[in-house]
């Protein structure tokens, strides 16, 4: 399937153990880089821009640039984007560059679009700054409807690793899910990039057209960053679980939007920084 290629490679390693050494093979998580293109109507017809390149794990690639691109402002929907496909390079076909052909009434600003790639990649960005430029993208407050149970929401963690395929062989990717509040899952996805993997989730409910995922729960396996609780806040999702700690900028934005953050999740418990009436 177009989209699915192989997400680990075999690598020869010397392993040392209780002092001495064995050669055998190990299983390694696939890195590559992904260039996303965009092609919009302008005001002299259509043009073609190079807007971000991301360092990935292979596979699942159209859901991870329209993940991107909901998370970015520019997708509210999957009517918005007319085709997803890899482009055709002069020799062969190029499987590490992706273009999203928007339709011609989505509005796109490039210039925008790549001063907002360029902020969330940089390290010195400005708290301040980086709330207006998600109340900017449009993003609603969340609605209250969501209630989990407390014992569900500490299993959660373990139902994802369950789905972490790849991890398993590897121990080298990030994963992300999206759970019903039976603790049913809707998708799982793994990368190298924890920010790639929650793309990727968010872009197969977008090309789904089940978003906003408003009773759904992300859960993912690292800490929370303030990338992650905009995707989920972009793509109406109430609540984040995280194993990990959440940084001071993800609950600024979280309490911003009336978003639940929990954090260090565990069988024994777990931490609600924003918007507890949500668990129960």
């Amino acid at each position: 399937m177009i989209g699915q290629r192989g997400g680990t490679k075999t690598a020869r390693v010397e392993r040392y153990r209780d002092g001495s050494s064995q050669s055998r093979k190990d299983v390694l998580a696939v890195e590559e880089p992904l260039e996303i293109r965009v092609s919009w109507v302008g005001k002299e017809g259509r043009r073609v821009e190079s807007i971000a390149i991301t360092m990935r794990t292979p596979g699942n690639d159209f859901d991870l640039v329209a993940g991107f691109l909901r998370s970015e402002g520019v997708l509210s929907s999957a009517s918005d984007v007319l085709e997803l496909s890899y482009c055709q390079g002069p020799e062969e076909q190029e499987y590490n560059v992706v273009e999203a052909k928007l339709a011609p009434d989505v509005r796109f600003d490039l210039e925008l679009l790549r001063r907002n790639v360029f902020t969330n990649s940089s390290c010195g960005v400005c708290g301040k700054a980086s709330l207006e430029a998600v109340e900017a993208a449009g993003c609603q407050l969340l609605p209250d409807g969501l209630k989990v149970d407390v014992e569900l929401i500490t299993e959660l963690p373990d139902r994802l690793l369950e789905q972490q395929a790849v991890f398993e062989r590897t121990g080298g990717l990030h994963a992300a899910g999206l759970f019903d509040t039976s603790g049913k899952r809707q998708v799982v996805m793994e990368d190298v990039g924890r920010h790639n993997a929650v793309d990727k989730v968010v872009g197969h409910e977008l090309l789904a057209r089940r978003l906003p995922a408003s009773n759904k729960i992300l859960v993912v396996s690292g800490r929370a960053s303030f990338e992650l609780v905009q995707k989920a806040v972009t793509a109406g999702i109430p609540m984040l679980v995280a194993v990990g700690a959440p940084s001071s900028l993800a609950v600024d934005l979280a309490r911003r939007f009336k978003h639940t953050l929990v954090g260090f999740t565990r069988k024994g418990g777990f931490n609600v920084y924003t918007e507890h009436q949500r668990v129960e």
